[in-house]
């Protein structure tokens, strides 16, 4: 996996086989981008990173100047990676031990933009417990998005205000705004 984009483009990070992951491709990574480029200035941002894994996520949000990045995952092996990767790189990112829907239930913050990547397998109704308990829970800013990956036969469309999906290869990404307006 490699940073595409800001400080630290194109630097690659190697994370032990033995973490229970599977990576953000760098081609969905950087269609992600791509998009949240025309929505914000990352250097303003407070950025949740859900099921965070490898940390992949977080690395390029503090790449691109995110400052405000928090990262949950329920295995301290990738806890452990997450906080000696962002030392090396000297990224301000706070990593957390901690089973993510236990987390969104009691969670101390509100940020710009939650970014999930539970396991593709989950069920739906496990993915959209997600959206569930962010917007039932206020976790996103004014204005903030949430963003789940999931792989290209799992639908999302009925979550809680739901905008739209794009898919990069096996990957698609479902975006949530906050304060959608009912039609």
């Amino acid at each position: 996996m490699r940073i595409i984009s800001g400080s630290n483009k194109g630097k690659r990070i190697i994370a032990p086989k033995k973490l229970p992951v599977r990576p953000t491709t760098d081609m969905a990574k950087e269609g992600l981008f791509n998009i949240l480029n025309n929505h914000y200035h990352f250097s303003a941002l407070q950025v949740l990173d859900l099921f965070s894994g490898t940390g992949n996520i977080s690395y390029e949000f503090a790449s691109r100047g995110a400052e405000k990045i928090t990262a949950i995952d329920g295995n301290f092996e990738c806890i452990k990676f997450i906080k000696k990767t962002a030392a090396e790189l000297n990224y301000a990112i706070i990593a957390i031990k901690s089973d993510v829907f236990k987390y969104l239930e009691k969670a101390p913050i509100a940020a710009d933009i939650i970014f999930a990547d539970p396991p593709y397998d989950f069920s739906t109704e496990d993915f959209l417990k997600i959206a569930e308990l962010v917007f039932t829970n206020n976790l996103l800013k004014e204005g903030g998005m949430l963003i789940i990956e999931s792989g290209k036969h799992t639908d999302l469309s009925s979550g809680p205000n739901f905008v739209e999906k794009r898919g990069y290869g096996g990957s698609v990404f479902s975006f949530f705004y906050e304060n959608v307006e009912e039609n």
